[in-house]
């Protein structure tokens, strides 16, 4: 049996259709694909690579310099850590205890803290290279592990926990020489406030900032 055949008006549908879908396909493949934001390790190393710009100008030395030098680490660092995650975590379940406005103020102090801690870090290696060795990435969490290589002191790890914030990678908690910031403080905290009490623990950290 003869296949039936098609009328012109079917085919020159047909050819219209196929026609679109292959503008359809080309337009596709055209499109410029969605913006991703950088990797942990190339959000981490912009921070650092700032940090030490900052740290090896010649003018930090100078005496009048030093305020100055604290308030532009401060604009660098800041954004890139998490410190409200990383008070929460150092404070364990003392955190849930407090209230919002004792928070507020826990967290204000421990960045500065914290933040001081790590400047005085990375200033103390600011003529060494940073190496990038290792990247981990799991959904919303990652790991960053970087050394910094001294030719005549030992060298220095130091591992980034990051998590994912707004598509940004936000640091919850650095890891030292294997050593967790965030559960160092969080012993630290705890004997405090077993001894004494969330008060104290709040005026001690004020006293190491002045």
């Amino acid at each position: 049996m003869r296949e039936p055949v098609l009328s012109k008006a079917t085919k020159i549908t047909e050819v219209r259709a196929a026609g679109m879908c292959l503008v359809f396909l080309l337009s596709c493949l055209l499109l410029p694909l969605p913006a991703r934001a950088d990797s942990p390790t190339e959000q981490v190393r912009a921070t650092v690579d700032t940090v030490l710009a900052i740290v090896r100008n010649p003018s930090r030395k100078s005496e009048g310099q030093k305020e100055n030098l604290r308030a532009q680490l401060a604009e660098v660092i800041y954004p890139r850590f998490d410190f409200a995650e990383m008070a929460k975590r150092s404070l364990g379940p003392h955190w849930g205890r407090r209230t919002a406005e004792e928070q507020q103020e826990f967290v204000k102090i421990f960045a500065g803290l914290l933040g001081r801690s790590y400047a005085d870090s990375i200033e103390s290696y600011t003529s060494q290279n940073v190496l990038y060795t290792r990247e981990l990435e799991d959904n919303n969490y990652a790991e960053v592990d970087t050394k910094i290589v001294a030719d005549k002191r030992v060298d220095l790890s130091i591992n980034y926990k990051l998590h994912s914030v707004n598509n940004e990678w936000k640091v919850y908690d650095l890891v030292i020489e294997n050593i967790s910031l965030v559960n160092n403080y969080r012993s630290q905290f705890d004997r405090v406030i077993a001894r004494s009490s969330f008060e104290d623990l709040v005026r001690i950290i004020k006293a190491k900032k002045s």
